[in-house]
């Protein structure tokens, strides 16, 4: 009878916790960003933005209409292909994940939100800054950055105010983003009263920029700005140097990594480059300090890397989304979409996020930065 008992108790005990198991609410969270390619180390800073995440909600226990909540993190490779970004995306409808993070080009982000707006799922943008994403009506399609109207503008008002200068020659790799922020500067440096020498362009694959430096070279500019990321303006840099052009060299977020002195090869100045960054941390607020530094910290200790640019805000967009669903007591997107769009007063790492009637983040910050000695130093945060 002891051995039948005994028998009897474990049966139950197991069909209990399997029980209990199968009422653990399972939640993919899809992500997408260029993890080969020129640019991986920064789809790969935004993936690990992504789980780390992850494993903090899993590990905090979080509860969802009742049920403890079990975040599965589902991350694509789109290369920075719009093509393969929209395969990436059904394949993540397909999947029917709750929610995805990303992408990180507006290349990719775009072509992709309309896949996400017709399967009904919310898709935050960690830092697709081209305007177009938010334009397009989509009711799912939100970021946690500043876009281009704003990071260029400001760059050309600043290129003419505090750079002074007086002959300013514009470079985009052809892409959403790199022609994007391009046109905005330009505008922003006409507004401010500048004048621009010149408006070249090349690819996000390019290698050799001569041609166009020397047809550059020969405007004698004072400010180079370029509408593109890090893997371009690095061999850029390069050769401008060769060629004995002597310039300020600007660009939006795209440029502004800490892979940049490396890429570069040594041929930076002290204060050539500056850049911006959507997003910042205001160096008055000393609890937003620590916070973005103890997060920096605990990246580098998970990861043993330091982050690049847009971690921190993948991390805040997984989180806002989570917050949403907790908020909405289910992680159907229908339900928790409502709830997400009326985000406000959200106090994340990379500051307080809400998001205004199209999806951008309302009163974005930017970060302007300059290197020095090969570490990015921060020139200060405008809003």
């Amino acid at each position: 009878m002891q051995v039948k008992f005994t028998v009897i108790v474990g049966a139950v005990a197991t069909l209990l916790a399997g029980s209990a198991m199968a009422q653990d609410l399972v939640i993919k969270i899809g992500h997408v960003g260029p993890t080969s390619g020129g640019i991986a180390h920064l789809g790969k800073d935004n993936e690990n933005g992504a789980r780390m995440a992850i494993d903090e909600l899993n590990a905090k226990g979080v509860m969802i209409g009742g049920k403890k909540a079990k975040f599965e993190l589902l991350a694509e490779d789109d290369a920075g292909d719009p093509k393969q970004g929209t395969a990436a995306a059904q394949k993540l409808v397909d999947s029917k994940v709750n929610g995805v993070i990303g992408h990180l080009n507006s290349g990719t982000t775009i072509p992709a939100s309309k896949l996400y707006s017709d399967a009904g799922i919310p898709q935050i943008s960690p830092s697709a800054t081209n305007p177009k994403y938010t334009r397009n009506g989509y009711k799912t399609a939100f970021r946690v950055v500043a876009d281009d109207v704003h990071l260029g503008g400001t760059l050309g008002k600043y290129a003419v105010t505090q750079v002074k200068g007086k002959s300013i020659a514009i470079i985009d790799d052809r892409t959403a983003y790199g022609q994007g922020v391009a046109e905005e500067f330009e505008k922003g440096v006409k507004a401010a009263g500048g004048k621009t020498v010149g408006r070249q362009f090349t690819t996000d694959k390019a290698t050799d920029f001569t041609a166009i430096l020397t047809a550059i070279k020969g405007a004698k500019p004072d400010v180079v700005f370029f509408g593109g990321m890090d893997a371009v303006a690095g061999p850029m840099l390069r050769q401008m140097k060769q060629l004995g052009i002597d310039a300020k060299f600007m660009g939006g977020d795209g440029i502004c990594s800490g892979e940049l002195p490396k890429l570069a090869a040594g041929t930076m100045g002290d204060g050539q480059v500056i850049c911006a960054e959507a997003g910042g941390v205001d160096a008055k607020d000393p609890a937003a300090v620590k916070a973005m530094a103890d997060f920096r910290a605990k990246f580098k200790a998970k990861f043993n890397a330091d982050v690049q640019i847009y971690a921190p805000y993948v991390y805040d967009a997984t989180m806002v989304m989570a917050d949403a669903m907790v908020k909405a007591g289910s992680a159907d997107p229908a339900k928790y979409l409502p709830v997400l769009a009326k985000t406000s007063g959200y106090k994340g790492v990379t500051g307080v996020i809400g998001f205004d009637g199209k999806g951008d983040i309302k009163n974005g910050a930017l970060t302007l930065y300059t290197y020095k000695a090969g570490a990015k130093e921060s020139l200060g945060v405008v809003r």
